[in-house]
């Protein structure tokens, strides 16, 4: 039997009968409030698999119910988050909303995204999404972690997209953020 993207029943270079399989992805989440699990619903419908993380196990019900998978972790603690990293071929950096002082925002956008992306560099991540626009986190912070992001995503060529939809406007967000994450998994 080969395994293979060919119709049913067609003979693979090996001769062998092809069985069709879906193209599935683990998508991972970083971010996982109420636009993440939109996000997340819409992929898991596609069929894909996803991984959300949350910071508090109070967040794990909401997340399930996605048909997402629960991962507790969070930026503020990177080692948190090194072993969602498993298998996941897009990483979504979902946290244009996120809140917070001054100087954790700024580390969330600078330092911490840094060390992350370089940690998934050796990883079997081969696609970025990055939250580009946001309501809680002030436009030269975003502009500094989207130029993070090029920087590190060209130098170890892994294909990168940014979301620019105002989160505000659900509906455009999700087919954006969507459509970005089928774009980068044809790449990928």
């Amino acid at each position: 039997m080969c395994w293979s993207r060919t119709q049913i029943g067609d003979r693979g270079a090996c001769g062998a009968t092809c069985v069709r399989c879906a193209a599935v992805a683990r998508v991972m989440i970083v971010g996982g409030g109420c636009r993440g699990r939109q996000l997340a619903a819409t992929l898991v419908s596609d069929r894909h698999a996803v991984r959300i993380t949350t910071r508090a196990e109070e967040g794990r019900a909401a997340i399930e119910r996605t048909g997402a998978e629960c991962w507790v972790g969070t930026p503020d603690r990177l080692a948190t988050l090194r072993g969602a990293l498993d298998s996941v071929t897009i990483l979504c950096w979902m946290l244009g909303t996120a809140s917070g002082s001054e100087e954790e925002l700024r580390a969330l956008f600078t330092t911490r995204l840094e060390f992350f992306l370089t940690q998934a560099i050796d990883t079997t991540v081969r696609g970025f999404l990055y939250e580009a626009r946001g309501t809680g986190v002030p436009a030269d912070l975003l502009a500094e972690g989207e130029r993070t992001v090029r920087r590190l995503t060209e130098r170890s060529a892994i294909p990168v997209a940014v979301l620019t939809a105002d989160p505000l406007d659900g509906a455009e967000w999700l087919a954006q953020a969507g459509a970005a994450v089928e774009a980068l998994l044809t790449r990928a």
